[in-house]
């Protein structure tokens, strides 16, 4: 093979691997629709699913570290995160403990087979664009913050193809202030490489999890969600390797 046979060799090796991620990403959320359906209890559920998204990961061999899952509460919190591919979601499901709720955007819900698994393993949905739907929502986060669920967020609401850290929207930390529990920020590294807006194929990479120290009700921070939100996003913004798009 010559040195210009390099780069099509490289195309079509990215392009049979994104192939195989599919199928195993299909895998896998096929399994948890399954576990889904037939196994009683939300606590199993979660557990099953968790398991089915794992799973993935190693099927197409991705490695996943996770660094200060102890650092975690041993009660509720709310736990927010930066968002940066497709996969975010998967990836946290997989490797956080089953007790949180994923807050997922409202689109989701269209989609039938998917939005029967998140609506299965307890998933909250909220509207982005519908301004008595998103009000209406954010009462219900809480609601269910305030009786006693731990939250999982990506308060970014989206994301976008451009690296680099968004606003924080202020509802996850509203519901926090208001319910009194922790909010622990989470970073999430490499996912923007495998499927990033705009690519329809995962490429291969390696990521990482980093779970940070919980900012805890009573601190200074806690006297607007404004402020509890930027304090996240200060410490997100610490170790991710991505620009402050706000800067």
């Amino acid at each position: 093979m010559t040195h210009s046979d390099a780069p099509a060799v490289g195309t079509i090796c990215n392009f049979l691997f994104g192939i195989y991620a599919w199928l195993a990403f299909a895998l896998s959320v096929l399994s948890g629709i399954c576990c889904a359906f037939l196994l009683p209890g939300l606590d199993t559920r979660r557990r099953w699913v968790s398991a089915s998204a794992r799973a993935a990961f190693r099927l197409t061999g991705m490695s996943v570290k996770t660094r200060g899952l102890e650092l975690l509460p041993a009660g509720h919190c709310v736990v927010v995160a930066n968002h940066a591919g497709y996969i975010d979601g998967v990836l946290l499901c997989g490797f956080l403990p089953p007790r949180f709720s994923f807050v997922i955007k409202g689109e989701m819900k269209r989609f039938p087979l998917v939005g029967f698994l998140l609506h299965r393993i307890g998933a909250r949905f909220v509207e982005r664009f519908d301004a008595s739907g998103s009000a209406r929502d954010a009462r219900h986060l809480l609601k269910a913050a305030s009786a006693g669920e731990s939250l999982a967020v990506f308060p970014e609401g989206t994301f976008q193809a451009q690296p680099g850290l968004a606003r924080f929207r202020s509802g996850a930390f509203a519901a926090a202030i208001r319910a009194g529990v922790p909010v622990v920020p989470v970073v999430i590294s490499g996912s923007r490489r495998v499927l990033p807006g705009g690519r329809l194929l995962p490429r291969h990479s390696h990521l990482r999890i980093d779970v940070l120290a919980p900012i805890e009700p009573g601190s200074e921070s806690y006297d607007s969600s404004r402020n509890l939100a930027e304090l996240a996003r200060q410490r997100i913004l610490g170790i991710l390797d991505e620009p402050d798009l706000l800067a």
